[in-house]
């Protein structure tokens, strides 16, 4: 089981009682997403980042944009064993000075937005947001009557690695299910458009992304 020193915690100067989960790319609990939990920390989240790959690779492992040597440690995920994270973490962020059960989410990119579907199905979420969530589809479209909070999905309509039967196939299984759910493509950004540390990044994408993310948390309650 993943423990609290495994998880990078950004807490904000001023709380405002509620929480966010940030689930990591491939690449790590790297300098991208812990400056993505510095920045819902300055909003007044607390923001939880756990190491997913904490049962094969060494505290603070990151692999470097462009290298595939974490192809290993994804290849040992299970939905079990993240879902396991995930439960952990949402302990640590529920267990933080002020912070109310009730008013936790979560986000992730990548392999990180599968996550958050995943955890979002499993624990009584406020809202959930996946950036470009590869695997969903076919694999995980059962869960989506098990999803609590709300969801936004963004997609990128240049991504190789999701094809659009795939996201189409994501948002017709949470409709059929009755899940409140938005559903956003970039038609000219690529896979990482939001990490502006890749190559795929797409400033206006990124932008517009940013400013989606942070109306649907403020109408959900968390902001």
């Amino acid at each position: 089981m993943i423990t609290a020193e495994r998880m990078y915690v950004a807490r904000p100067a001023s709380a405002n009682g509620a929480a966010i989960l940030v689930f990591q790319e491939a690449f790590g609990v790297n300098g991208y997403i812990r400056d993505i939990a510095d920045r819902f920390a300055r909003l007044g989240l607390v923001a939880v980042a756990p190491e997913l790959y904490h049962r094969t690779a060494g505290p603070g492992y990151e692999a470097p944009y462009g290298s595939d040597g974490w192809r290993e440690h994804m290849a040992a995920l299970t939905p079990e064993g993240l879902l396991q994270d995930a439960r952990s973490a949402f302990a640590v962020a529920a267990g933080q000075a002020g912070v109310e059960a009730k008013r936790i989410g979560c986000i992730g990119f990548c392999m990180g937005g599968r996550v958050s579907y995943l955890a979002n199905a499993a624990l009584d979420l406020r809202a959930a947001i996946s950036f470009y969530g590869g695997g969903i589809a076919p694999n995980l479209l059962d869960r989506a009557k098990e999803q609590h909070g709300p969801l936004l999905m963004f997609w990128a309509g240049k991504d190789a690695h999701i094809p659009a039967e795939q996201y189409r196939a994501v948002s017709d299984a949470l409709s059929a299910a009755g899940k409140a759910h938005e559903q956003v493509l970039f038609s000219h950004a690529d896979h990482g458009f939001f990490c502006d540390q890749r190559a795929s990044y797409n400033a206006s994408a990124s932008e517009q992304a940013w400013s989606l993310t942070q109306t649907f948390l403020k109408v959900n309650g968390l902001l």
